[in-house]
């Protein structure tokens, strides 16, 4: 198989410090954060608007990429699951998907609501939420 290399265009600021206490998606009480795009990409952000939906990509720095088995929600009553039937961090390419709406967007900055990325989370990619076909 081939490696691939990726680079961040942005990094996650959050109060979320700790994965163990920080929400398990971002609809089940995850603060605002803000997402904060390195000085080069920052164009690419130039027309993101407060109101926007977003999918973001992340890297999950603080993952396990050994696991392959967990316990869905760390609810060790649920059998082991294969990661990829589930959304755990913790997988060979911890790579994060995360819905969020733009609250603000200032000089590069986004401010959002619904990540449940830790603080310090790398962002490798940002891409609209898809309206109705008639609507692209």
């Amino acid at each position: 198989m081939t490696d691939y290399r990726v680079r961040p265009v942005a990094r996650v600021e959050s109060p979320l410090t700790d994965r163990t206490t920080a929400p398990k998606q971002g609809d089940e009480g995850a603060p605002p954060a803000r997402v904060v795009f390195s000085p080069e990409f920052a164009p690419a952000a130039a027309d993101l608007r407060p109101g926007d939906r977003l999918v973001l990509l992340t890297w999950l720095h603080e993952a396990d990429r050994e696991v392959q088995a967990v316990h869905p929600r760390g609810d060790r009553d649920r059998p082991r699951t294969g990661v990829f039937s589930t959304r755990s961090p913790d997988r060979p390419n911890p790579i994060g998907l995360h819905t969020v709406t733009v609250t603000a967007a200032e000089g590069g900055t986004l401010t959002v609501t619904g990540l449940e990325a830790i603080d310090g989370t790398p962002v490798l990619d940002v891409k609209p939420v898809l309206g109705e076909v008639a609507e692209r």
